[in-house]
């Protein structure tokens, strides 16, 4: 592989316009652009959850995960071009499962936090939520992989079972949601 950058400094961007992978010049706030820059904010959220402390099995499928996420970043650099599988979405599926099977059912809402690497997977899951919001705002004006989609859905899911399981082993509990708390200001 040649280098992909030799010129980081190359001021095309100065007009308010940034290039696609296939050479098209688009605006910075495109639909398209926004897509990409969130689902490439989202793989930074998953780095900054992997430089927490995690179970053993966590870090090579987050990594997975964020390869996955810059093969969808290419995805959208290059419209038309299709990398994220059904296979792909079926595999975090799975994952999901595994990792939910241990976890007792919700009986409230639980609250974003329970310890440092569960709130940064809850921050996570909100930005691909983002991402899944942007990105159906593009598929409604440009084809998008359907693939793709469905797999920033199940990922959410699957950084929320995450943090519930993250926020239990800091913990041994996860922080819920009282509705019943009146105007007296959080309870815990």
């Amino acid at each position: 592989m040649g280098n992909r950058l030799s010129k980081i400094v190359t001021r095309t961007g100065d007009d308010g316009t940034t290039g696609l992978a296939d050479g098209t010049r688009v605006p910075k706030d495109s639909a398209r652009v926004e897509a990409g820059g969130s689902v490439d904010e989202l793989n930074s959220a998953i780095g900054v959850v992997l430089a927490c402390e995690l179970p053993e099995a966590m870090p090579p499928q987050l990594l997975a995960i964020q390869h996955d996420l810059f093969d969808f970043g290419g995805e959208l650099a290059i419209p038309g071009s299709v990398v994220i599988r059904a296979q792909q979405v079926e595999a975090l599926e799975s994952l999901l499962e595994g990792w939910n099977a241990g976890l007792p059912p919700l009986r409230e809402f639980v609250l974003p936090g329970g310890g440092a690497a569960a709130a940064h997977c809850h921050l996570a899951r909100a930005i691909c939520r983002r991402a899944e919001r942007r990105c159906w705002a593009l598929a409604r004006t440009e084809p998008v992989n359907p693939q793709a989609l469905r797999y920033l859905n199940r990922l959410s899911d699957f950084l929320f079972v995450l943090a519930r399981v993250l926020a239990r082993r800091a913990s041994g509990s996860e922080v819920m949601w009282r509705s019943e708390r009146g105007a007296g200001g959080p309870t815990r």
